[in-house]
């Protein structure tokens, strides 16, 4: 396996760089991690609006399939199943710097045109969009 463009990117290009070109749009989901104070309020309800207007563009070009902030990381509630019992504990999964405040899920012909998208994203100016290819499963309901 070779690593295509290794100054750029640091990933194997055989799982992530599928190319569809020609076939089947591929599912990515944009996960937007940031610092839950980087911004005041103002300026995350001007997050929400660009955010409006990319997921309206994204539908235009049939890329859309859904995005939504999240509640702050203080209403999480976590879930483990550990030899058939539930542990149920208040807060994230991990203390990190940086938490989930949303995602998009869009269609994407490969990954780069996912990282062009992703870099249209209003919370990459302030913290990280990290990008995951979507494992197709047999047998789930159609999505609406």
């Amino acid at each position: 396996m070779r690593i295509a463009n290794w100054y750029q990117v640091s990933i194997w290009t055989i799982p992530v760089r599928l190319n569809h070109k020609g076939g089947n749009r591929m599912k990515y989901l944009l996960l937007i991690y940031m610092d839950e104070n980087a911004m005041s309020e103002t300026e995350r309800e001007h997050c929400y609006g660009e955010s409006a207007q990319l997921a309206q563009d994204l539908h235009t070009q049939g890329q859309f399939l859904a995005t939504a902030p999240l509640h702050p990381v203080a209403t999480a509630t976590s879930v483990q199943v550990r030899d058939g019992k539930s542990l149920v504990t208040d807060g994230p999964f991990a203390e990190t710097r940086e938490q989930l405040g949303g995602f998009f899920l869009v269609n994407a012909q490969d990954l780069d045109e996912a990282i062009a998208i992703a870099t249209r994203i209003p919370g990459a100016k302030v913290g990280t969009v990290e990008i995951r290819p979507v494992i197709e499963v047999a047998g789930l309901p159609a999505q609406p």
